[in-house]
């Protein structure tokens, strides 16, 4: 026979083991709850990890929607723009520079995607992150014939320090498939074709 202490023992020890089960349970559901800001980029991750094969096999679908990083660089007429600014339609965010030999190798890529789907639901924004000779850049892309994507730039190359803050990179080129939600659904390290088959395929499956 177990003596009343005992008892009294264990039964504690057994309450104390099933709150902490509870609790337990509970962080790891919130923790798995979706982010109620990302509700749309989460609805795409299943369809992106489908289409993530091919030329773009490479592209690292996010586990969960995230709000992305808050990031600022300068817009075709020189003023400051955010990737805020974009939010409704779903953008591939490039980082690329004219000393990066792949940044240059897949900008036809992106160039050609642009023209494919860009417009109000989707855009490419190449961001040049050069931090010397600074007139180099456009007149690369000129030479280069690219004629679809706007030019956008970050002189001090901030924006690569940011995202590598973040954990989004570590070297060029750096590609992020946002949600028009602002949310982050996947990330690149490397170039890609992004105008094959399997690219169109992969951006398409991002769009709501």
């Amino acid at each position: 026979m177990i003596r009343t202490p005992l008892r009294r023992i264990l039964a504690g020890t057994l309450a104390l083991a099933a709150v902490a089960l509870g609790l337990y349970g509970t962080l790891r559901y919130a923790g798995n709850r979706p982010n109620p800001a990302c509700a749309a980029s989460a609805a795409a991750l299943p369809r992106l990890a489908s289409a993530a094969r091919g030329k773009v096999a490479a592209f690292q679908v996010a586990s969960r929607a995230e709000p992305a990083p808050a990031l600022g660089f300068a817009g075709p007429d020189g003023r400051r723009a955010t990737l805020a600014d974009f939010r409704g339609g779903t953008v591939l965010l490039n980082l690329w520079a004219t000393w990066c030999e792949p940044c240059k190798r897949e900008m036809p890529a992106l160039d050609r995607l642009q023209s494919e789907l860009g417009g109000p639901a989707f855009k490419v924004v190449a961001v040049n992150i050069d931090t010397r000779n600074l007139e180099r850049p456009a007149a690369w892309l000129r030479d280069a014939g690219i004629t679809a994507l706007a030019f956008y730039s970050d002189r001090e190359a901030k924006i690569f320090q940011d995202l590598r803050n973040a954990g989004e990179t570590e070297g060029l080129p750096t590609t992020l498939l946002i949600g028009p939600d602002g949310c982050r659904l996947g990330r690149l390290a490397g170039w890609a074709e992004w105008a094959s088959p399997d690219g169109l395929a992969l951006v398409r499956a991002a769009l709501p």
